[in-house]
Parts: C-alpha cells; structure tokens; sequence
C-alpha cells in the first residue's frame, strides 16, 4: 500500500472491457510530509476521490481484479480509502 495524492482523471475512449464504468484516475506517490515520492501511477477509484485529496493506494493486482470482477482483467492498482487526516503515533 502506498500514500498517494489524486492528481486527474483518465479519459480512454478504448479500454479492457473489465474497466468499463469505472473511473481511473492518476496518483502521485507521497511520503508522510506530502511531497512527491515516485512516478505517477493509475488506480481504479470506486470510492470517487477528488482532486489532490490523500488517498491509500493498493498495489493488490488479486483485490483489484476481483472488485471489477475480471481475473483476466489487466488491472492493478486500486484505491482503498480517503484519508481524512493524519495523527502522528507519540511513543510513551
């Protein structure tokens, strides 16, 4: 799993069939100061995240083909959840 920041959409007028009604967006790979750490990557979205909103990204390819319920679909990335906020652990 990767934190990551929704940075747009993906538009594709030909795509696997598996993908058909779901929506791609692109996500940049942050670290825990939200500055960029990584490439790009593109994740099906089911939980309709907005621009630059924090998102947890899961590279599960097995979770990802069966939520668009394909297992021969060519997806991988999928994003888990919305991050509201972050609290930092304090040690005792």
């Amino acid at each position: 799993m990767r934190l990551a920041r929704v940075e747009g959409n993906i538009v594709a007028t030909r795509k696997h069939p598996s993908l058909d009604g779901w929506r791609l967006v692109v996500c940049q790979p942050i670290n825990l100061e939200g500055e960029d750490d990584g490439t790009p990557i593109v994740a099906i979205d089911p939980y309709g995240s907005g621009m630059h909103q924090r998102v947890v990204v899961s590279s599960d390819g097995l979770a990802a083909r069966k939520a668009v319920g394909d297992n021969r679909s060519p997806v991988r990335m999928m994003i888990t959840g919305i991050i509201d906020r972050m609290e930092e652990e304090k040690s005792a």
